[in-house]
């Protein structure tokens, strides 16, 4: 039997598994549950991922594109600091009020870089992807500093059900801004 060339099937299993992640956990994400959701044989999800891992590291890439575009769109990397504890604010404003599904998979896949040593270089390279436009604002200390509070900002948001604080968030942010 001729083996169909389908050079979009990778891409549509990592999206698949971001379906799945987001709607189940990443406790509900398996080869076979992946599959069943891309529409593909399962063999085509080990072939393309060996393991879950690898898997959950395409996803967690992609997934970490989400805060990094919002950012790159609203907040310009040329510049001072002027104005941008505003930006930021706005831009946590923009990425809280889209779907929300998408933002706690994204926090969902950072954080399980905790108990899978394979994600953590991902989660690192998502921290300094978000970071480094900041630093070129301020200074690469103050950038951390920055994306720290934006995270914390986010997972209280995210874990209490609150509601956003733009003005609040632009307060806080200001503060670190020297």
């Amino acid at each position: 039997m001729a083996r169909r060339h389908d050079p979009g099937r990778r891409q549509r299993i990592i999206d698949a598994a971001i379906r799945v992640a987001g709607r189940d956990g990443i406790a509900g994400l398996s080869h076979r549950s992946v599959a069943a959701e891309a529409d593909v044989p399962l063999g085509s999800t080990t072939y393309h991922f060996a393991t879950l891992e690898e898997l959950l590291v395409a996803a967690l890439r992609q997934a970490g594109e989400g805060f990094s575009g919002v950012l790159a769109e609203l907040v310009p990397a040329d510049g001072g600091p002027d104005g941008l504890a505003e930006q930021l604010a706005r831009a946590l404003g923009r990425w809280l009020s889209g779907e929300r599904t998408g933002v706690e998979l994204e926090y969902e896949l950072y954080l399980a870089a905790l108990r899978r040593p394979a994600l953590r270089p991902v989660a690192a390279e998502w921290t300094e992807r978000a970071a480094a436009p900041l630093a070129r604002r301020t200074d690469p200390v103050t950038a951390r500093a920055l994306l720290a509070l934006m995270d914390g900002l986010c997972l209280q948001v995210l874990l209490t059900g609150g509601s956003y604080d733009e003005e609040e968030a632009r307060t806080l942010l200001a503060r670190l801004i020297p």
